[in-house]
């Protein structure tokens, strides 16, 4: 990403855009966009047809380095089960941030009460892919019902991330993957 001066006005938009609405959730005012971007409100309006369509586009653009920090570093030779499990290892040591408020793609879904909002259709997408990344990695580790076990995974990893988002939960004792170490076990992965 380039520094904040050589940033162009769409790419500090999409960046206040990400910052804000992770920290004040979506109903944050177009002003304080502006403002936190350093655009003019006519500068945003020429560039995005709506606040909305600003926070699709702020979503799309994060979601490279959303899925990058869900992937194992040795991939090529971790196991299904070990993939699986870290995915919910980085949730663990990411929701030890002061910062840390849940998943970004989950909060939108969840503010969010019209599904066919542009913000709500690109999370939808975003945790439908996390869905079929776990049931892949299910089948290919032997699990009974890769489907079953896929939604019992992305249930965890929702939940553990709204908890501890909302600071009523603590993942640094190790509970998710404890949780989900469970789930494998159960549904019979290698």
């Amino acid at each position: 990403m380039s520094p904040p001066d050589k940033a162009s006005p769409r790419d500090r938009l999409l960046d206040a855009a990400a910052r804000l609405s992770y920290r004040e959730g979506v109903s944050v005012g177009i002003e304080a966009l502006c403002r936190e971007a350093g655009v003019s409100k006519r500068s945003m309006y020429q560039l995005f047809d709506s606040k909305d369509a600003m926070l699709a586009a702020s979503l799309e653009q994060r979601i490279p380095w959303y899925d990058a920090q869900l992937v194992h570093p040795h991939a090529e030779t971790a196991t299904p089960r070990e993939r699986i499990l870290y995915v919910f290892e980085r949730l663990e040591r990411a929701s030890a941030a002061a910062d840390y408020h849940g998943c970004p793609y989950l909060a939108v879904l969840v503010e969010l009460k019209n599904p066919e909002h542009p913000a709500a259709e690109v999370a939808r997408g975003v945790k439908q892919r996390l869905a079929e990344a776990f049931r892949a990695e299910a089948e290919r580790g032997g699990a009974r019902d890769p489907e079953l076990l896929a939604r019992q995974l992305l249930l965890v990893f929702d939940g553990a991330s709204a908890r501890a988002g909302a600071k009523v939960e603590h993942l640094d004792d190790g509970l998710a993957t404890a949780t989900v170490t469970a789930l494998l076990d159960a549904a019979g992965m290698d």
